[in-house]
């Protein structure tokens, strides 16, 4: 059973999935190459595998600065943008979960 204070490590695999590339791709201003790719998704494991919830959220609070100055330009960037921003605000979405149930409340659902 995860401890309640790293319950937000079981929140979604989709950020440590889909945001590397996705970050990758804004911060090349284009297709990024392998290692650009490879740079961000090792940086999302250290985050993961460090269990340091603040700087993963510092992370995810970046991505989210980087989709909002990154929704013009290139396609690719554009659409790095989109596949970021979706994740982004699915993980805030199951967060909010969390914080219901942690505050014993019923994750957002209906009373």
């Amino acid at each position: 059973m995860v401890a309640e204070r790293d319950s937000w490590l079981s929140i979604t695999p989709e950020p440590e999935g889909e945001l590397p590339a996705a970050i990758a791709a804004m911060r090349a201003g284009g297709t990024p190459n392998r290692d650009q790719i490879r740079a961000e998704r090792e940086r999302a494991e250290r985050l993961i595998t460090r269990a340091r919830r603040r700087a993963y959220e510092r992370w995810l609070a970046d991505a989210r600065a980087l989709t909002a100055s990154s929704s013009s330009g290139a396609p690719e960037v554009r659409a790095a943008a989109r596949t970021a921003s979706e994740v982004l605000d699915n993980h805030d979405a199951l967060a909010l979960g969390l914080r219901g149930r942690a505050r014993g409340g019923r994750g957002g659902r209906g009373r």
